[in-house]
């Protein structure tokens, strides 16, 4: 019988983690992202990624699969962010570096689980930004035919398959971002807290005029498709929470990251979940849910609807539009960041991580990401990429409350500017709601995800496995 090393150097390298205080360190020349993000930007950051299509598009989708019900969808999902948000808020404080959920695999979990959870990441954005560049063409349309009485054609307006064959709105918000994202980060961050004021206050406006018109009779039957129906519903919804991965990919760019992260990541979840749970109620109490179904930028005909005067929509559709707006650019920002931290840890070409020096910025990284979305917003339908969406959005928060375990265990020195309560049952559950919501996903997901996965798989044994940083060492 031979002698066999207890572990393997395939295994060892697959199994490599990359030193928390590589993350933490400020060595300019590795990271030359500049520090200029305060506690109220970053706030805004995580609310101005969270809504927008969650509320303002995929209400149209989610209330026909539970009825009214949907409202618990939307706890149901809520809770879900928020056993997850404070997982996040540990990770955060503890490695406050760009990447998000694939900087913490990469302390935690090895090398492979990492670049796994970064091709999730780059699967949940790039797909996120598309699936709502794809809704905001839909409140374009409804404010040209409120204001002008004309339309832009179907055939330059929808995607293939959705009757159409080009959403050049979709590409126009795209090429948007990508300008404003080039100018610099404190240019983007500002910008994104203005347009998060002003659909705030659009959704207020909303609330008001819906409540006025509420009627009880429109919650019966309130779960007219079970338990079931609530589960899909609150499966689809959940890639609207990305907003909490979006503040923690900006680790490396905010002023007091120990102490901001995790208070942005906590109140950026209040802020959002009690305007989901404040909409969805007001939208269901004003409108049957039956007429939900196909309905294009819905808050807006509701509004028309209802006041049969032509200004409430006009006011919403040009919130709706600010909105996704803001949406779009905090995820392509929190893409391109993720991209960075993965060049510069050498699992993808070391372009990724090249930044302009003088606008502080990842110029080459941030081409790539708005071409890439923009493609995928003008050619693919709405419905397949949110699903998409919500499964790299489930993954994802899973790694991290697995994550907060094994960083205890193996790291119980290092410093935390927040630490989960009730540990380790309240990082246990987050995982299983999660898995809950990931079994409420469509079958067409699973292997769309799957292939996806494979193909990451690929890629890192053919190329980034040999080039990785820590190989290198």
């Amino acid at each position: 019988m031979t002698n066999r090393s207890p572990r393997h150097p395939l295994l060892i390298a697959l199994l490599r983690c990359k030193p928390v205080l590589d993350f933490i360190g400020d060595d300019p020349d590795t990271k030359p992202l500049a520090r200029n993000i305060g506690l109220f930007q970053l706030t805004m950051l995580g609310v101005g990624a969270t809504i927008g299509t969650g509320i303002f598009v995929a209400l149209t989708t989610a209330v026909p699969e539970a009825g009214p019900a949907v409202t618990l969808s939307f706890v149901i999902a809520g809770i879900t962010a928020a056993l997850t948000a404070l997982c996040y808020a540990e990770m955060a404080s503890a490695v406050p570096a760009s990447g998000s959920s694939y900087s913490y695999a990469y302390a935690t979990m090895g090398e492979l689980a990492a670049f796994l959870i970064g091709s999730c990441l780059l699967l949940e954005y790039g797909v996120s930004a598309s699936a709502i560049a794809v809704g905001w063409g839909q409140y374009l349309n409804e404010l040209l035919s409120i204001s002008t009485g004309w339309r832009l054609p179907d055939i330059i307006a929808r995607p293939p398959g959705a009757g159409g064959i080009v959403n050049l709105p979709a590409v126009l918000l795209v090429g948007l971002c990508l300008i404003l994202l080039l100018r610099g980060t404190r240019e983007s961050t500002t910008a994104n807290a203005i347009l998060v004021i002003a659909k705030l206050a659009v959704l207020a406006l909303f609330v008001v005029v819906a409540l006025a018109h509420f009627q009880p009779t429109n919650f019966h039957p309130f779960a007219p498709k079970g338990m079931v129906g609530i589960g899909a519903a609150a499966s689809s919804i959940f890639f609207s929470y990305i907003g909490i991965d979006a503040v923690s990919t900006a680790g490396e760019e905010v002023r007091n990251p120990r102490r901001d992260l995790p208070l942005a990541i906590i109140l950026s979840l209040l802020i959002v979940t009690a305007a989901y749970i404040l909409v969805a109620v007001a939208a269901i109490g004003a409108q049957p849910w039956t007429e939900f179904a196909g309905q294009e930028a819905g808050l807006a005909v509701i509004l028309h609807n209802l006041t049969g005067a032509g200004w409430p929509a006009v006011i919403l559709s040009l919130g709706a539009i600010a909105s996704i707006f803001s949406v779009t650019l905090v995820v392509i920002y929190g893409q391109t960041r993720i991209l960075y931290a993965m060049g510069r840890d050498g699992l993808l070409p070391a372009f990724f991580c090249r930044v302009d020096p003088v606008r502080h910025v990842p110029r080459q990284n941030t081409w790539i990401v708005a071409i890439g979305v923009a493609l995928l917003a003008a050619f693919v339908p709405l419905d397949v990429l949110v699903n998409l969406t919500s499964m790299g959005t489930l993954i994802a928060f899973a790694t991290v409350s697995i994550g907060v375990i094994i960083l205890r265990r193996t790291r119980p020195d290092l410093p935390r500017g927040y630490k989960v309560p009730f540990y380790p049952v309240l990082p246990i559950a987050s995982t299983l709601f999660c898995a809950y919501l990931i079994f409420g996903l469509p079958a067409d997901t699973y292997a769309l995800f799957a292939a996806w996965v494979g193909a990451a798989a690929l890629l890192y044994f053919g190329y980034s496995m040999r080039r990785s940083a820590l190989a290198q060492r």
